[in-house]
């Protein structure tokens, strides 16, 4: 694999000449990912990092995944605004359980090395986090673009946080690593580790940042707390859904950073009908987690339910006789609250209000609406918005 594939898509490259000449000499590289486990869930988001780090490791270099157990208690403060809630150590050990069985569906898990920084961190005595906490500054501190702001607009910092660049910096000199990669928002953590590692007489690490993924609403970052991500854990049906949801400017995105095409490639393919590339690019991202056989099926029900608006072929069900409903003809509004696939009463009675309630394609205009069964039709299917179907049995 090419040097420039290596580097291809990358928003940052610090160190970037000793890394090409190093590449080019043929040496083994440690590449440095670290995640700390929050979350039980990884998204999208890191697909980005995660898609890098397999490059690197198919062209023959060290992939060396880092389990932030230690640091996932502080909490990394990048791109906050507040201080982070304190995560306690078994809820972090049960996030960290998920983290290797998702990591290893992009990761060759032998090829992969996996190390936790507790391995050295619980060791240290508090004199060692003194010393520490010696190598860089307060100033150097606030140079940080979220530490600035919220330093001016007089938001709380803990000293914890003033930390954790530091504990992530100490991670690049325990592992010796020769390249960190992670999102554009990790710049400042991984630059302390070149620092660090300096300061140690070590060889610098190169810093290799990649951009962040834009989320499903298409504006922010892809992220849990604004409710705009894919996770790894999706369902295929999920997965193939949440991508037909984006824009098609996000599209191209997409395909550049969790499909890898160069920007020649995504030009040739901004000639075809954007839906059917959007398709194309749900289909592959579905097949990465679940195979190209449930990735076919998932598309040729999407094309079934919203391009021909047909029925699918699987959907929730529900047997009046079994949730003792069938009594003189139930109103929709029972139906669908006892199926529960809606949060409240309330969520259906505004579905119903706004006209997006359908019983076998016609629409329903009353909460009061009743589903009369006859010997002739014992069943029907409600549509739900764009999404929720739901067959109803005598």
């Amino acid at each position: 694999m090419s040097i420039n594939i290596l580097l291809s898509g990358a928003e940052t490259v610090i160190g970037e000449e000793e890394l090409r000449k190093k590449i080019s000499q043929g040496k083994k590289l440690k590449i440095k990912f670290g995640v700390d486990p929050t979350r039980p869930d990884l998204t999208f988001g890191h697909l980005v990092v995660f898609n890098k780090l397999k490059q690197f490791q198919d062209a023959g270099h060290q992939a060396i995944l880092l389990i932030g157990d230690y640091t996932a208690r502080i909490g990394d403060p990048s791109g906050r605004s507040d201080i982070r809630p304190e995560l306690s150590e078994r809820e972090v050990e049960e996030n960290a359980k998920t983290y290797l069985d998702q990591a290893f569906r992009i990761l060759d898990s032998e090829k992969t090395v996996v190390r936790r920084n507790s391995e050295w961190f619980s060791k240290m005595t508090f004199a060692d986090s003194l010393g520490l906490a010696r190598k860089l500054t307060v100033a150097r501190m606030l140079e940080r673009d979220d530490f600035e702001k919220r330093y001016k607009n007089n938001h709380p910092i803990s000293m914890v946080e003033f930390m954790y660049p530091l504990v992530q910096g100490y991670d690049s000199i325990m592992l010796g690593s020769d390249v960190e990669i992670g999102g554009s928002d990790q710049l400042f953590n991984m630059m302390v580790g070149r620092t660090l590692q300096k300061d140690e007489g070590s060889e610098p690490q190169s810093v290799l940042t990649m951009p962040l993924l834009v989320g499903l609403d298409g504006t922010r970052k892809m992220s849990k707390s604004y409710d705009n991500y894919i996770a790894f854990n999706d369902s295929a049906k999920n997965i193939f859904g949440k991508i037909m949801s984006i824009s098609d400017d996000t599209m191209w995105d997409y395909f550049k950073l969790l499909d890898l095409q160069q920007e020649d490639v995504i030009e040739g393919l901004k000639k075809n009908h954007p839906m059917e590339m959007k398709k194309e690019l749900a289909k592959k991202m579905t097949a990465l987690f679940y195979g190209e056989d449930i990735a076919v099926k998932e598309m040729d029900s999407f094309s079934n339910v919203f391009t021909q608006r047909e029925n699918p072929t699987e959907m929730s069900s529900i047997s009046l006789v079994r949730n003792s409903l069938l009594c003189e003809n139930p109103t929709i509004l029972n139906i669908l609250h006892e199926s529960e696939l809606f949060e409240s009463k309330g969520e259906i009675r505004r579905l119903i209000l706004q006209g997006a309630i359908k019983v076998d394609g016609l629409k329903v205009d009353s909460v009061e609406h009743k589903i009369i069964f006859t010997e002739v039709k014992e069943e029907f299917i409600i549509k739900a918005g764009k999404k929720i179907f739901l067959k109803v049995i005598a």
